[in-house]
């Protein structure tokens, strides 16, 4: 019973924001999808039928108190129990953008990539399991007060948010769908 409580509640930490943050100017978008729109194809996995790209993301309004940034991809649908796609951390809060493409190639200097849900450093794109519908992938910037977080790359999505709790000075997210 702990546990699905435990579960609702991080989810609802996660759709509707951490108390703690501050709403503000922070805008997130992805030059790929609009908010609430379908991810293309080259960004899934590739037993999903895409290419594995990580998606292009783009920011502003980045607080002048933030002194990193992080981004977060996560799946609450029941089926995938908040997967996690993508967890990088310690992004310069000078950084304007991930490009496509971007992971574990031609990221920001300082920054880092951690273990997502698959196993792999990195980005891994949505693979929701067929008949399932369509899953909502929620990207979340975080504009934080801190430099650098002190997490392992096992860190995992539990563990940042044990880390940022206190940290948000603001965020703001983005979702995006697929499913087969």
């Amino acid at each position: 019973m702990r546990v699905g409580v435990w579960r609702i509640a991080l989810i609802a930490w996660i759709v509707l924001g951490a108390p703690q943050a501050v709403a503000g100017g922070l805008e997130l978008r992805s030059p790929a999808f609009s908010d609430g729109g379908r991810i293309p194809l080259r960004y899934v996995m590739p037993a999903a039928g895409g290419n594995n790209l990580s998606v292009p993301l783009k920011w502003s309004g980045v607080p002048q108190k933030a002194r990193s940034l992080a981004v977060t991809i996560v799946d609450p649908h029941p089926v995938a129990k908040n997967w996690l796609h993508w967890l990088v951390i310690d992004i310069p809060s000078d950084e304007e953008e991930l490009r496509e493409g971007a992971s574990g190639r031609a990221m920001p200097q300082g920054c880092r990539e951690l273990l997502n849900s698959y196993g792999f450093r990195g980005y891994g794109g949505p693979q929701p399991p067929p008949g399932t519908g369509d899953h909502p992938y929620v990207v979340t910037l975080y504009a934080l007060d801190t430099d650098r977080l002190d997490l392992n790359e096992q860190a995992g999505l539990e563990g940042f948010l044990r880390a940022v709790r206190g940290r948000v000075l603001e965020k703001a997210t983005l979702t995006g769908y697929f499913g087969r």
